[in-house]
C-alpha cells in the first residue's frame, strides 16, 4: 500500500471515529432537517408512596439553587427563569466518555415537568414527565418523542439514542422513587 493511500486511510479513519465521539457526546450536533423521522420514548411509569409535591420536589432538586453536591456531577443550570431552566446534562457513556445535552426544563407545580432538547447526540427530543396523585402515593409517568435526520441511518442511530435515553429515565425514576419515599418516610 502507498504512504499516501495509508495515509488517506488513516486520516479517514480518524475522522470517523471523530464524528462518532462528536455524536455520543453530543459535541458535535447533526440538524439537518434533511429526511426526519421521529420515534417515541417511553412511556414509562413508577408508583411512588410519596405525595406528588414530595415526588415534584425531589424531581426538581437538581435544578434548584440549592442543588445537592451530589447532582452538580450531574446537571449544570446555566440559566435560571421563575418556572424553567436551561440546563446541561453529564451522562456516561463508556468508561471516562461523557455525553453532554443541553434541554429547557419547564416545571408546572405540581402536576408536570417538559423537557426540550436544544443541543444533543440528535436533533429533535421532548419529553414529560407526569405527577398524578393516585390514593396516598403519586403515579409518575413519562413519555416523549426523539427525532432524528438521514432517514433509515438516522432511525438506527435513533434506535440507539433511545435505548439510552430510556434507561437513563428508568434509573432516574429509581432514584426519585427510593428519594421521595425516604422524604416521605
Amino acid at each position: 500500500m502507498k504512504p499516501t493511500t495509508m495515509a488517506a486511510s488513516a486520516l479517514a479513519g480518524s475522522a470517523g471515529v471523530g464524528v462518532y465521539l462528536g455524536l455520543v457526546t453530543g459535541a458535535v450536533p447533526v440538524n439537518l432537517g434533511v429526511g426526519r423521522t421521529s420515534r417515541p420514548l417511553g412511556p414509562l411509569s413508577i408508583e411512588v408512596q410519596a405525595p406528588r409535591e414530595t415526588v415534584f420536589d425531589v424531581i426538581a432538586a437538581p435544578y434548584d439553587v440549592r442543588a445537592p453536591r451530589a447532582m452538580r456531577a450531574k446537571v449544570a443550570v446555566l440559566e435560571r427563569g421563575s418556572d424553567m431552566v436551561l440546563a446541561a446534562h453529564f451522562t456516561p457513556v463508556r468508561g471516562k466518555l461523557q455525553a453532554t445535552t443541553v434541554e429547557t426544563v419547564r416545571f408546572t407545580r405540581p402536576e408536570r415537568v417538559d423537557f426540550r432538547l436544544v443541543r444533543g447526540p440528535v436533533p429533535h427530543v421532548v419529553e414529560s414527565f407526569r405527577l398524578l396523585e393516585q390514593g396516598d402515593g403519586t403515579l409518575l409517568t413519562y413519555d416523549g418523542e426523539l427525532g432524528t435526520d438521514l432517514w433509515g441511518l438516522g432511525r438506527r442511530w435513533g434506535d440507539v439514542v433511545a435505548a439510552k435515553w430510556e434507561a437513563v429515565v428508568e434509573a432516574s425514576f429509581a432514584a426519585v422513587k427510593a428519594e421521595a419515599e425516604r422524604r416521605a418516610g
